[in-house]
């Protein structure tokens, strides 16, 4: 199973790593820098109202199918018909919620036109990721790679000729449109292979079908909505919370300095993808035969890998924040600067919160995980009302990685807990030795090296020091590649 594992892993990361890193530093930041950093924070702030949202979309019947498929494969034929009946249905919904919304906050005319595309190019995005989880569920992860990046190939190519190309003109709403069509052409193409692979009843109505989905993937639906929430407010609370006429400019702050780490994060996301399926069968062979030894040695590989990742980036994007800003942006490098060097620590705890949330999602502690997304989401909003008036973006940036914090220390705690792992004294001693080492590291090479120096040199070393101390074992990787489990 680890095998299976490591294959889906390579997959997934190998196509989302040579596409994805240059969508958001790249064809994001040249859409940012060509819109101007206020109008980005127009568009930002009613995305984020149509992303959180977007569970609505899915009532968690994605993260339900995935689980479900790859216990259950045999089901996929009779459940696809079902589930994209339902879908349609849930656009009606979805569609009263966020124009409902849209009226409270006191949207305008442009503002409701913007958000219909965003509310559409949401739907395609929950489509496409539905259909995904067909492929994750049957593990073959390499349909499921190509399917994760296409959208943003299109998109690449169709903005790249905005902004650099013949077209040479690119407002927000040509942005909007080239998602839009890039949506349309993924969908189509995930669903023409899935119907080819498995085949497609017709599509119809069946009320008793459609309850037992819902009502299964109801806790699914809350878990995605508060972590949404307190994980995307933080731009919707800026232009409502920030002194008048501030509230676009410090949500294009936000998200200039959040870019960046929503494509750290993306590492995270990505391990986590087949990591479901993989926990979601060990979990039922753990129930069965009461054996945890391979689910405490598969989450000690991740997370180890992880921390040396995330540690590592923290620590050294964090020192030479303002070198990266002044690189990307063309206005507003200073703040820009201020709120990633806070922000970007958020990499630590959300990648804690992965790896522990997915097990707790694969093992059906739902309700935990609900109590502890909806004392986040509390706690976001708190810390944002108290901090965005006096401090503005960074005031939100530290409510962000607060939040953050107290997630991964929660569900890490109940994951260990439940699976009685108990971590040894020499292993934290290692992990907090590596921490200590990277801190002193990223402090110094600054005032010695400039930034792409401070950069490659800290890798070289985390990387030798990772392996020097056992946090990455070599030679249980190259084990499991050989052996056919």
């Amino acid at each position: 199973m680890k095998k299976t594992l490591l294959s889906g892993l390579f997959w997934v990361l190998l196509a989302n790593l040579l596409v994805k890193p240059f969508w958001l530093l790249g064809i994001e930041v040249g859409v940012q820098n060509a819109v101007g950093t206020e109008m980005y924070g127009f568009y930002f702030g009613i995305f984020n109202i149509t992303y959180i949202f977007n569970i609505l979309l899915d009532l968690g019947v994605t993260n339900f199918n995935t689980r479900n498929i790859a216990r259950h494969p045999k089901l996929i034929r009779k459940h696809l018909s079902g589930i994209l009946t339902i879908k349609l249905l849930l656009l009606g919904l979805y569609l009263l919620v966020t124009f409902s919304t849209g009226a409270l906050l006191g949207y305008g005319s442009d503002q409701f036109y913007l958000l219909s595309w965003l509310t559409l190019n949401q739907f395609l995005s929950s489509l496409i990721l539905y259909l995904r989880s067909n492929f994750e569920g049957l593990l073959l992860f390499k349909w499921d790679s190509l399917l994760s990046v296409m959208d943003r190939v299109l998109m690449i190519v169709i903005c790249g000729m905005m902004l650099w190309g013949p077209m040479g003109h690119m407002t927000i709403f040509h942005f909007v449109y080239a998602q839009t069509a890039a949506y349309l052409l993924t969908a189509g193409t995930a669903l023409a292979v899935l119907i080819k692979k498995t085949g497609l009843n017709r599509l119809h109505w069946n009320m008793p079908f459609t309850l037992a989905i819902i009502k299964k993937s109801l806790p699914f639906a809350l878990l995605v909505l508060l972590m949404a929430s307190y994980n995307r407010i933080d731009p919707v609370l800026l232009q409502q919370l920030s002194p008048k006429g501030h509230g676009n400019l410090n949500a294009g702050i936000y998200a200039g300095a959040f870019r960046l780490l929503d494509a750290l994060t993306m590492i995270a996301y990505l391990v986590s993808i087949p990591l479901l399926p993989v926990f979601s069968k060990m979990t039922k062979t753990h129930r069965e035969s009461g054996v945890a030894t391979e689910i405490a040695s598969t989450t000690r590989l991740t997370f180890s890998t992880m921390m040396v990742f995330a540690i590592t980036a923290a620590m050294a994007l964090a020192c030479i924040s303002e070198d990266l800003m002044k690189l990307f942006y063309s206005e507003n490098e200073q703040d820009y600067a201020a709120v990633f060097g806070i922000l970007v620590f958020g990499i630590i705890p959300i990648s804690i919160t992965y790896i522990f949330g997915t097990l707790l999602t694969a093992n059906g502690n739902l309700k935990q995980l609900n109590i502890f997304a909806a004392l986040s989401l509390g706690l976001n909003i708190v810390v944002n009302i108290v901090c965005i008036p006096r401090w503005g973006a960074i005031g939100s940036a530290w409510a962000g990685l607060t939040a953050q914090t107290f997630m991964a220390v929660a569900q890490m705690a109940t994951a260990l807990r439940i699976f009685k792992m108990q971590p040894t004294v020499n292993y934290i001693l290692k992990l907090a030795f590596f921490t200590l080492s990277i801190a002193g590291c990223t402090i110094c090479l600054p005032h010695i090296a400039p930034w792409w120096a401070t950069l490659a040199i800290t890798a070289v070393l985390s990387t030798g020091l990772a392996m020097i101390l056992r946090l990455i074992d070599i030679k249980e990787i190259i084990q499991i590649v050989k052996n056919n489990e």
